[in-house]
């Protein structure tokens, strides 16, 4: 996982509500276990109405996009959040967000960024003609029109997404402890090791 510290560029001006999992990847591309090139289904209903956001060329490459409430409602699949991320997308702001997407965000490396409709009234408007700022660090959300909204992150999911590391990598920055203990358990409890058959 890359490392998040600050988003900095266009947003996609995204806005809906209710926006499923099944719209951000659709079904038909869940046979794949890698997580790439899934971004080329990212969206792919809506981007077959003319004149959509995610083909304009004014946004290209947008590693923000800002949603409507309960963004990534609809069934678990951990492939939404890959495919945002291969799209580009590093991170999405909206009033609310399922719970499962939100958990499939964070382990992903994807920032889910909750702030109130007036925020995303405002920043859907900047979107428009201009960048949009994110600073995990300190927690806000910025414009080059001096807006400024904070957002609150569980402590634990700031401290992996700002060190890129996900749970098995954290994990593995014990592995050192995790062997001296099992070096203990066998010395001591010769029993519970398996022995080579």
């Amino acid at each position: 996982m890359q490392p998040i510290t600050e988003v900095e560029g266009r947003a996609y001006p995204l806005g809906l509500k209710n926006v499923d999992t099944d719209i951000i990847i659709p079904a038909k591309w869940l046979k794949t276990i890698s997580r790439e090139g899934l971004g080329r289904g990212a969206f792919e209903t809506l981007r077959e109405v003319p004149g959509n956001v995610f083909d304009d060329p004014e946004y290209s490459g947008a590693p923000i996009l800002i949603a409507g409430d309960n963004y990534g409602c609809g069934s678990s699949r951990e492939h939404a959040a890959w495919a945002m991320a291969d799209l580009g997308i590093s991170a999405v702001i909206a009033p609310s967000f399922s719970d499962i997407f939100s958990g499939n965000a964070f382990k992903n490396g994807l920032l889910a960024i909750e702030l109130p409709q007036a925020a995303i009234d405002r920043l859907m408007e900047v979107a428009k003609t201009d960048p949009i700022h994110v600073d995990l660090q300190t927690q806000t959300v910025t414009t080059p029109f001096q807006d400024r909204f904070e957002f609150n992150i569980d402590p634990f999911r700031k401290h992996c997404l700002m060190n890129g590391v996900d749970e098995i990598g954290l994990t593995l920055q014990s592995s050192h402890a995790i062997a001296n203990h099992e070096t203990k358990i066998a010395a001591s409890q010769p029993w519970l090791v398996p022995s080579a058959a």
